[in-house]
Order: C-alpha cells, then structure tokens, then sequence
C-alpha cells in the first residue's frame, strides 16, 4: 500500500528543499503527494548549523537570510588583504532553525503534504515502489510505502576515493564590549593561522554587525583535532589575529565536511535516490553544498512533473570533479600551498567568473582562465599522476553531524577577553 506518491527521508536543507520544490503549485501535470519523514527530538536530529551560498537579492529562501554582504576578503598569511564585489550576487548566510521554520510553514499549507517524525532504521526497494521503515517518536513501528523515496541520511562509510581530506572546523558566535567587526565583508578565508603539517588552515569571519560575528577557526587536513586544540585555535585567532577583545561566547558550533574525488552513488534501488551530500552535492574542493542541493531538487522536481524516472543528475560536470580531484591531491601531496593557491585566485579572477566556477556553472573558457592562474606545472605533474592511483576504501568515514557546543552560562560567566593559548599550546 502507497501513503505518498513520493517519501522524502530527512528534513535538513536537502529534503526541504525537495519537499519544497516538489509540492510547489503549478505545472502541466498534478502535484504529487509527499512525505517528509524527520528524525524525532534527541542525538538522531542534528544540531543547528549555518549554510552559505551566493545569489542576488530576492532569492526563494531570502525571508530566512540571517545576514548577506556584498563585499568577501581573502587575508595572505602575511595580512595582505584581496576584497571581491562580485555585484549583483550577495554572499548569504542561513541558519538551519530558521530555513526549517520558514519551508515548513511554507509547506503546512499545501495539499498533498505530510510530515511524519521517525527514526528510520530501513530504505528498500518493494513491490511497485519502494518502503520507509522505522520507529516513531512514541516506539510504535512504522512502514511507509511509495512510488519514490528519496534518502538524505548521512552515509556510514565514503565510497573508494584517491584522496580525502576533512574539512573540520569549530565556530563561535561572539558577542563583543566594543565595536570588533566589518559589518559589510565577509572573511571567507583568513590564512593568519598556524598552518597544520599537511593541508591548510584559516579563519572564517562572518559579520552580524560591528559588535557581533560568526568567527571560525577552520582546517583542510587528513585529521580531526580534539575539542581543546579547537578552542585553544580559535581563542589564539579571536584575540590574538582579530582583536577582539572583550567578548562573550553566545553560540558555537562544530562539523567535518568530506571533501574527497569519491563517486557517489544517485541511485541506491530501482526506485531509491541519494540527495545532498550522501549524493554528491557537497562541492570537493571547497565543502559548499546549499546550491548544489537546491539545483538537484528542482531538477528532481521537473522530472516527477514530466512523467520521467527522477533520478538526481550529477551535481556537478564531469569536469568540474575532475578539476577538484586535482585541486585535492595537490593539496594533500604539499605540492601546491594552500594559502598562497587560494589568495592569488581569488586575486587575480574576475569574482563573478570565480564565484560561477566555485558553484559548478562555469564555462570550459572560464574554467581554463582559471587554470592559468593556478601553479600550471604542479596541476599537470598531478593530472599526469591521478590515473596511476587506486581508489582505496575509507573506514574512517564515519563522520559526525554538526553539533551543538555548550554555552557558558552568562550570568556565571561574564564578558571576558578571549584567552590565546600558552605558546606550546600554538603549535598546530
């Protein structure tokens, strides 16, 4: 027996999103009708978590924008500064709370919506469809059956890969006595950061006004750190590099993001789909997502519409993986510096032409402007090499959800300056 035309599993960014585009009125044939299952309050639901992208002003999810800014810095570890207005495209922030709150009043109005919470233990093909089944909030076993199901969970293991990196990354939300913050840039990446042995580091500032930031001490490496080298990192760059001062810690957030050449399976049964970052959509070489999970919806979205199998197409080109296979290797060999391969291409390309290249909608004359202004010989002494190497098995793929970090009590803990580790504790 079918509840729903179609199943959506998990309700982060890419199941809304699908769910979203999928009941969306209009169009040549019905609506279908659709289940969005999320996991019940408790350690299966993920923490809170922020998500960027870039687009112009008047975007579908703009009601759910916590900040956005016109202008992006890139800082050389020496401090030289490279700033982009990549005009008409704004660089926007979203925070999972309020992108859910904002698709789920969207999405209580349609007809043909339901949304179901569960623990779902099973996806299998069944007769005519495929089957959901798990356990409610309440311990009562559930089974739902459709003709699509779309599955969003984070993968338990990576498929074979040449190379992976973790991007992994502690954040905190700071509230500041004096004004600390550029209100109208945002920091994509600030290498005034130790450099790990292997891979690269930087500081991420994300601006909420002058007094108030997002401020992340991120790492491009083969391994994650513990919690207390992440706040020893983090309080070293809030105070030490930035300045800061006196401030108070009122949110914070961690994660790991893969980024890795894997090929990830679309298809997991004849009538079961991978979205999001369990199919692909995660960008190799930089770790962004939220648009490449968006584009997969909408064309998921057109296909159930037109009558057509919806599998989700390739997130990004042929070409575009093949590109960021390089970039990787590159990277993890120490063939190419990190810091000084990001700043100059962010200095030395147009920054709507990279900013297109970064989403997987450049063009092949555009990627290969870019190419030229990347370390050409270390890129081709690494094209020649990639053939040569297996794609090995990760069993180190279990990787965690974003979390949630403790907040010190603020009446308990007052303003204070943000503690830099001792020198033996700088060393990365």
């Amino acid at each position: 027996m079918r509840e729903a035309d179609i199943v959506v599993v998990g309700a982060g960014a890419a199941g809304l999103a699908l769910a979203d585009r999928l009941t969306r009125p209009g169009g040549p044939r019905p609506v279908p009708s659709v289940v969005l299952v999320s996991a019940p309050p408790g350690p299966a639901r993920p923490a809170e978590r922020t998500w960027c992208f870039w687009e112009p002003p008047g975007g579908d999810y703009d009601d759910a924008v916590v900040a956005s800014w016109e202008r992006l810095r890139v800082r050389a570890p020496g401090g030289a500064v490279v700033e982009a207005r990549p005009v008409p495209l704004r660089y926007k922030m979203i925070r999972s709370r309020g992108f859910e709150a904002l698709l789920r009043e969207r999405l209580a109005g349609r007809p043909g919506f339901r949304g179901v919470e569960a623990a779902v233990a099973e996806v299998r093909d069944g007769r005519g469809g495929a089957e959901v089944r798990g356990t409610t909030a309440g311990g009562a076993p559930l089974t739902l059956g459709a003709r699509w199901v779309f599955d969003s969970r984070p993968l338990s293991r990576l498929p074979p890969a040449r190379t992976v990196l973790l991007q992994h990354f502690r954040g905190w939300f700071l509230r500041t006595e004096r004004p600390a913050f550029d209100p109208r840039a945002a920091e994509l990446m600030d290498f005034r950061t130790p450099q790990p042995d292997r891979g690269l580091s930087f500081g991420y500032v994300l601006p909420l006004g002058a007094r108030e930031a997002l401020v992340e001490y991120t790492e491009f490496s083969p391994r994650v750190r513990d919690g207390a080298a992440y706040d020893r990192l983090l309080g070293h760059y809030a105070r030490e590099v930035l300045g800061v001062g006196a401030a108070r810690v009122v949110a914070a957030e961690q994660g790991v993001i893969p980024m890795t050449d894997a090929v990830f399976p679309r298809r997991a049964g004849a009538s079961v789909f991978r979205i999001g970052a369990a199919g692909g959509a995660t960008r190799p070489a930089t770790g962004y997502t939220f648009t490449a999970v968006r584009r997969q919806a909408a064309a998921i979205a057109d296909a159930c519409r037109a009558g057509r199998v919806p599998v989700p197409p390739p997130a990004y080109s042929a070409r575009t993986r093949a590109m960021d296979a390089v970039v990787l290797r590159a990277l993890d060999s120490g063939r190419i510096d990190g810091p000084r391969f990001f700043t100059v291409l962010f200095g030395r390309c147009p920054a709507q032409r990279l900013l297109r290249f970064l989403d997987g909608e450049s063009r092949l004359l555009e990627d290969l402007t870019i190419g030229l202004r990347t370390p050409v010989a270390a890129m081709l002494r690494t094209v020649a090499e990639l053939p040569l190497l297996p794609r090995r098995a990760h069993h180190r793929c279990a990787f965690p959800a974003p979390v949630s970090l403790p907040v010190p009590d603020p009446a308990a803990h007052p303003p204070h300056a943000v503690r830099p580790p001792d020198e033996e504790e700088q060393r990365p």
